[in-house]
């Protein structure tokens, strides 16, 4: 007979340890380096192109790769935590599937960050001339 050890009380999540649904926002260089960092990779960046034609199996994304299957979940779990991708079940296969808004939020902060450059090169250059 085997003795059974009452289960240990479970710790409670917090709010801060939930992850939400959407992405954060990128407002701050903090909050786009882990986008950036995710993109920074040739790999990652061509499974988000096979991912733009809808969603997609590992095995799917593996075919025509030199990459084996956990090579390809191992990326996939990268691009997961920058929620710029995420996977969904479709009976006993996970399918991933491209979420755009990250990406359109670091266009965004970038078009911010290239705004601010251009209005310092401006005050530069009239600084310069007079």
């Amino acid at each position: 007979m085997s003795r059974r050890t009452p289960n240990a009380a479970k710790p409670k999540k917090s709010a801060a340890n939930l992850r939400p649904n959407r992405a954060p926002a990128v407002r701050t260089s903090a909050g786009a380096a882990p986008l950036f960092a995710a993109l920074g990779d040739r790999t990652r960046l061509s499974l988000l192109g096979k991912l733009g034609a809808g969603p997609r199996s590992i095995s799917q994304l593996t075919h025509g790769s030199h990459l084996t299957r956990q090579a390809i979940t191992k990326h996939l779990r990268v691009l997961e935590r920058a929620r710029i991708v995420r996977s969904i079940r479709s009976g006993r296969h996970s399918l991933f599937q491209l979420d755009p808004e990250p990406v359109h939020q670091l266009r965004d902060y970038l078009d911010r960050v290239s705004a601010d450059w251009d209005h310092a090169l401006a005050r530069l250059k009239s600084f310069v001339e007079n």
